[in-house]
């Protein structure tokens, strides 16, 4: 099953397109428009990972939409390959050197899930020492792109560790919820 869904050059621009959107749905056309490719090259590739089961398709008014389906087995680690590929986990791995010193990077799983956005949730946490002005134009083309607000917090690591220690309740719920680590160990971060 891997096989098929990691091989293409069109699979790999429709596997970024859905999992940089993944409540969306879309029409073949508007999948052509989008990826950039021969409409029989991406109907090729939507058969079969509609095969796969990592696509889902149905029919209205005389046009089949396709839309991910959340159950299929590798969602997560796909989501999570892609979110440090494309968007703003992509841009921050690939510009980590002139945000300055990134001691950990991560997005909020709801986030990388497309979720509706929450003013209780922080969808970016950053921690080291940050150029704000370099991230805010980051975080801003992403608001731009996904048509929705961006709430980040960074934090240096001595703010970090101390609020940490002290179990901080915004601290500690950002390390309670899902998330996809962009840059640093994970295991170190959350550790108490």
């Amino acid at each position: 099953m891997l096989i098929d869904i990691l091989i293409s050059k069109v699979r790999v621009k429709i596997l970024e397109l859905f999992l940089g959107s993944p409540q969306e749905s879309y029409h073949v056309r508007e999948i052509v428009r989008r990826v950039e490719e021969e409409i029989n090259a991406v109907r090729r590739e939507l058969a079969r990972l509609e095969k796969t089961g990592f696509l889902g398709s149905e029919w209205r008014a005389n046009r089949r939409f396709y839309s991910l389906k959340k159950d299929f087995i590798f969602f997560p680690e796909l989501l999570s390959i892609i979110n440090k590929e494309i968007g703003l986990g992509g841009q921050i791995i690939k510009g980590k050197g002139r945000l300055g010193k990134i001691k950990y990077a991560m997005l909020s799983g709801s986030f990388v899930r497309g979720k509706p956005y929450s003013q209780n949730e922080v969808d970016l946490f950053i921690v080291g020492t940050i150029i704000l002005p370099e991230l805010g134009n980051l975080v801003r083309e992403e608001e731009t792109r996904r048509n929705r607000e961006i709430n980040f917090t960074p934090m240096t690591e001595e703010e970090f560790n101390f609020r940490k220690s002290r179990r901080d309740p915004f601290v500690i719920g950002i390390l309670s919820k899902p998330r996809v680590m962009l840059i640093g160990d994970e295991e170190e971060m959350v550790k108490l």
